[in-house]
């Protein structure tokens, strides 16, 4: 089965890529494409035309800004996975295999916002900010309003996630997975960072809707306390032939536990 016929062009700059979302609403924008082109392959999805971002350098790379690293959006999991970013690194070794980790981006990820990609539990865990820009200009949503639902972030039509900021001064981070078999990624994927400030922040993929923090668990840890039990209601959980939702509850506990006596 092959994709329906499509238009393919490869945008020169990011406001070449936004004025041609402008001019054609039903374009879809294309990077690493290990989301959009499996959809295509399937027919879940058929854009009359895509348009490459890839190639931008002006997406790409990782630089120190003040308190902040920032991260284009075209820079690959490979890049991240050799980088001396906090906590990103170590979840990018569990995202796919080489072939992904070396095309798949890191913006194309987040901004799919797949319930259960790895990197949104390390944003929420880093309290990373994401730069979008418009044609109606750049606005900075904070990781906490990033992930909205299932497959749908803060990223709306016409607009491009061009970079993540995340903050330099976290001193320990960790993330634990337990990962489907098959496809690899995360049944429950769980991410701790602690700041500069001494805090802990704490959050969990693949077991829900989108991915949230752990609130009871770092209000446990902040406080001095254990882990424990009971930090995500099963009624909250996706359920399917792999996991029940009570299993997946059981295991935000158990990789939160293992993750906060990593963490130390």
């Amino acid at each position: 089965m092959y994709p329906a016929p499509f238009d393919y062009q490869k945008a020169a700059s990011v406001d070449d890529a936004l004025k041609a979302m402008a001019d054609n609403p039903d374009l879809k924008i294309i990077a690493g494409g290990h989301s959009l082109l499996p959809a295509m392959k399937l027919r879940l999805a058929q854009p009359p035309a895509l348009l490459d971002i890839f190639n931008l350098e002006e997406l790409k790379g990782i630089q120190e800004d003040g308190d902040f690293y920032v991260v284009g959006a075209m820079t690959t999991h490979a890049e991240v996975l050799r980088s001396s970013l906090p906590l990103f690194p170590e979840v990018a070794g569990w995202v796919g295999d080489p072939m992904v980790r070396n095309r798949g981006t890191i913006g194309g990820s987040l901004a799919h916002a797949d319930p259960s990609a790895d990197y949104p539990a390390a944003a929420l865990a880093t309290g990373a900010e994401f730069v979008i820009r418009g044609m109606g200009g750049e606005r900075t949503v904070g990781a906490d309003d990033m992930f909205v639902g299932m497959f749908e972030s803060a990223v709306q039509p016409g607009e491009l996630l061009t970079h993540i900021r995340i903050p330099r001064g976290i001193t320990a981070s960790v993330y634990e997975k337990y990962r489907h078999p098959a496809s690899h990624y995360a049944i429950v994927g769980v991410a701790m960072a602690r700041h500069a400030d001494g805090q802990i922040r704490a959050a969990y993929t693949g077991a829900a809707e989108k991915a949230a923090r752990l609130t009871r668990l770092e209000e446990r840890l902040n406080a001095g306390q254990d882990a424990g039990t009971g930090l995500v209601e099963g009624a909250d959980m996706l359920g399917d032939r792999f996991a029940s939702a009570e299993y997946r509850a059981h295991l935000v506990d158990v990789l939160s536990d293992r993750a906060a006596k990593r963490l130390g």
